[in-house]
């Protein structure tokens, strides 16, 4: 199975550094594919996608990279001009990951509205795939006359959305490259959506997957159990890839049967030496290819 990485963007205040020396490891590693989130009007720190990704390109000079939007929060021509330049300063295949989002503080924030955010987002898929084509583009629902992009990626962007509701799945089919699940998906659920996807005309299932991989797995085991106890992220130990790589590798093939493609591992909330050894380990199952 074909593993990334997604770059945990919330750490303390240098947690810049952190990112960078996560991003270096996994490249060594060999995962595939390098992704970091997006989040707003945050009480702690986090670092921003686009100037983060920037930097962390420098690390990953020529296997596909990408970053989460939050499309509803987001202007169509702005994010598209921001997808331009990062793909043009990448050069590989860039990723737009995308979904409806949720968190009434952050949409508060932005004047955007919950309600909404469904057709909001639709639009905009549509929108900022037409600028990224070169087109001039008007769209009245989303308040854009005459937008233009000029600086466009060599090669098209791929569409990674996100959603388990039925209606996010058949918008994933109609209009992704892939469909991308949340990290709290466990296999049977999972193969149920996946089927879902596909009956839809989806073809490509990505899943994110939050992981404390060690040498020593029962040290594994008991710092995910310590941070599941405190309410890690509101998921059970069950659904997170915890353990040494054996457990790792029995785990990930529960989702390969139920019919993940790829799986985008996250580090949990570990010190640094923990999510090192974790890429490091995992690096042993990652399909270079």
């Amino acid at each position: 199975m074909r593993l990334g990485v997604s770059i945990s963007s919330t750490h303390r205040q240098d947690g810049a550094h952190l990112m960078i020396e996560r991003t270096a490891e996994a490249y060594r590693a060999g995962f595939g594919s390098l992704s970091i989130g997006d989040h707003h009007n945050m009480a702690v720190p986090y670092a921003q996608n686009t100037p983060m990704l920037g930097r962390l390109l420098a690390e990953w000079p020529d296997r596909p990279a990408g970053c989460l939007f939050l499309m509803p929060l987001w202007h169509p021509l702005l994010l598209a001009e921001q997808v331009g330049t990062l793909a043009a300063i990448h050069g590989d295949r860039f990723i737009v990951q995308t979904g409806i989002g949720s968190g009434e503080a952050q949409f508060q924030a932005f004047g955007a509205e919950l309600s909404t955010r469904g057709r909001v987002l639709e639009e905009s898929i549509r929108v900022v795939k037409a600028l990224l084509a070169g087109e001039v583009v008007d769209s009245e629902p989303l308040g854009l006359v005459g937008g233009r992009v000029g600086l466009l990626p060599s090669q098209p962007v791929e569409w990674w959305i996100s959603g388990g509701a039925d209606v996010a799945l058949r918008r994933a089919a109609a209009m992704g490259d892939a469909w991308y699940a949340a990290p709290g998906v466990a296999p049977a659920a999972g193969a149920a959506m996946v089927e879902t996807y596909r009956s839809a005309g989806g073809e490509r299932a990505i899943l994110r997957k939050d992981a404390l991989v060690l040498d020593d797995g029962d040290e594994a085991r008991r710092v995910a159990g310590e941070l599941v106890a405190a309410g890690y992220r509101g998921m059970p130990l069950d659904v997170l890839l915890v353990g040494d790589v054996d457990d790792a590798a029995e785990q990930l093939a529960a989702y390969e049967q139920a019919g993940f493609d790829e799986v985008i591992i996250r580090c949990m909330s570990v010190p640094q030496d923990l999510a090192l050894e974790t890429l490091a380990e995992l690096g042993a199952l990652a399909d270079r290819t």
